[in-house]
């Protein structure tokens, strides 16, 4: 996903993606990040005990900094696609980095808690926000067919990194206090800039060098005598510098594409994840005090985390193979339909659990079905949107769960409050995400697969390719044209040719326009000069 071309002023064209090569190191450092995205925030809060005794403030002061920071994580999401979409991935992560990093290292020199809400909370919460977006979307840039495992592997870094983040940072509070714990987790998340340094633009260095190879060929067809061919090179490359010229006027790629509310699957969606997020993270979020409540000593009752990461830690690589199958993919969404009813049906029936075992039990569930959902939430939305439009789509689709985020997991709370109960939350949590699971299932059905039936086929225009084929020939001949007459310097015998290749393109082009058929594009390049015969088609085709 590199930024548009400012010479011309529009977008390169897309370049296939390879599915292995570098994007296994770009898939490296999607792991790392979403590892700290997710993670980061939850970790910080071994530090909270010391922030109250230093700052004489409650847990629920000290909490708002992780909420702060996963604010700013979902809530960043259309800032974040329009900094993407404006300078590109990589500068974004790498500034993203450096703001995460400092935010920490600051917030290790704070004298009360409204400094690390600004430090902690709001920059590393930034920071963290401009390099978790982007990696996604490179991530789809470099992978299509395997596309499903890829996301599996880079989703399991959250686990990994909770699992270990949070035993680093009580031996760093132990050892160096919560303001060294800061700086040395500042440290580390310069690692982001790492990640972000190897996320290399996919396609503008293969353009160009395709566009070299092409100018080089088309000049030895119009001048194939030795002498003259350094006049035919210069001559197409003024064609492409009045072309480029020609271009500039026209607009760019936009900051925020409002038009994908334009798409029925986006808009389901974006609704099912709304109604997923406010019950998905409340189990997790009440199920050590819940266990603590039913008699559980405190350290076994911890522990239960530590299952549902483990488990979480296998079955988002596992749903990702799964996900990547021939006959599966192309019905993912109904697997993302089914981990949500499969998570929710967990909440539900574990809601009466009363002891150790019966909890142990449900985090194995529960970690299973957390990481299948995990695993494919993002693959259902590139599959609907396309690479070309993930990067406006998940920066709009973490806004609108950002709210959801804000009203869940609180509005849980107070109801425990208020009920002292937590069977009912759970019953409550879990039938949010069967209502999402059966609204996205229902509405996938009936409104895209039903409606894909019902369409009539387009009708074929066999004159259609030719039209448009004529018009490019007849663009590229006038600017030629007009580029040979602009030039004063003494090239008879260029101008010559390209007068002659201008006839020639004109020529061909009324013949593709007539047949319905003709020469292979040359991706926006004059056609061929010499017509179509197939010795020259299959010297075009090697560069």
């Amino acid at each position: 996903m590199g930024r548009a071309d400012p010479e011309e002023g529009q977008l390169p064209a897309p370049v296939k993606p390879p599915d292995g090569g570098w994007g296994w190191i770009v898939l490296l450092g999607c792991f790392v990040i979403t590892g700290f995205s997710y993670a980061f925030p939850k970790a910080v809060s071994v530090y909270f005990k010391e922030l109250m005794k230093d700052f004489h403030v409650g847990y629920s002061d000290t909490a708002w900094i992780s909420s702060i920071m996963l604010a700013m994580l979902y809530g960043t999401g259309p800032v974040c696609s329009i900094m993407v979409n404006q300078f590109g991935c990589r500068p974004v992560m790498l500034i993203g980095g450096l703001l995460a990093s400092s935010g920490m290292i600051l917030a290790s020199f704070t004298t009360n808690i409204i400094e690390l809400y600004l430090t902690a909370g709001v920059l590393t919460g930034l920071g963290m926000a401009l390099n978790f977006q982007p990696s996604l979307i490179m991530l789809g840039t470099y992978f299509d067919k395997r596309r499903p495992l890829a996301n599996g592997l880079a989703a399991a870094g959250s686990p990994v990194f909770l699992s270990s983040l949070s035993p680093l940072g009580q031996v760093l509070l132990e050892k160096f206090g919560w303001r060294g714990g800061f700086l040395i987790m500042g440290g580390l998340l310069l690692n982001c800039c790492t990640c972000g340094a190897v996320m290399r633009p996919l396609d503008m260095g293969m353009k160009r060098k395709m566009e070299k190879a092409q100018d080089k060929y088309e000049a030895k067809e119009m001048l194939p005598i030795g002498g003259k061919s350094e006049e035919g090179i210069s001559t197409t490359d003024g064609t492409k510098k009045a072309k480029k010229a020609k271009k500039k006027p026209k607009k760019g790629k936009k900051l925020l594409d409002f038009s994908i509310f334009s798409n029925r699957g986006f808009i389901i969606y974006t609704i099912s994840k709304f109604i997923l997020v406010l019950g998905l993270f409340v189990p997790p979020i009440l199920l050590v005090n819940y266990a603590k409540d039913t008699g559980v000593p405190d350290t076994e009752a911890a522990f239960l985390l530590s299952i549902i990461g483990f488990i979480d830690i296998f079955a988002r690589p596992a749903c990702g193979m799964v996900a990547g199958l021939k006959w599966v993919r192309p019905h993912v969404a109904y697997l993302f339909s089914f981990s949500m009813l499969f998570n929710g049906l967990t909440d539900i029936c574990s809601a009466r659990a009363s002891n150790y075992t019966g909890l142990v039990i449900f985090c194995v569930f529960f970690g299973i079905s957390y990481g299948m959902v995990g695993a494919l939430q993002f693959e259902v939305l590139m599959a609907i949107v396309g690479s070309q439009k993930f990067s406006s789509a998940i920066g709009l689709v973490l806004l609108i769960e950002a709210f959801a985020v804000l009203i869940g997991p609180p509005s849980a709370g107070r109801l425990v409050d208020a009920l002292k109960n937590y069977e009912v939350i759970f019953y409550l949590a879990g039938s949010e995400v069967v209502l999402s699971a059966l609204f996205l299932a229902m509405a996938t059905y009936c409104c895209l697969n039903r409606g894909k039936k019902d369409e009539p086929p387009p009708e074929k225009n066999p004159s259609a390719g030719g039209g448009s084929d004529t018009e490019e020939a007849e663009s590229d001949v006038q600017e030629a044209e007009e580029h040979s007459s602009d030039n004063h310097q003494p090239a008879h015998s260029t101008d010559n040719a390209v007068v002659a290749a201008s006839e020639e393109a004109n020529h061909v082009a009324e013949e593709q326009s007539g047949e319905g058929g003709g020469c292979p594009e040359g991706d926006g390049e004059v056609l061929a000069r010499d017509g179509c015969n197939a010795d020259q088609t299959v010297e075009r085709d090697s560069f």
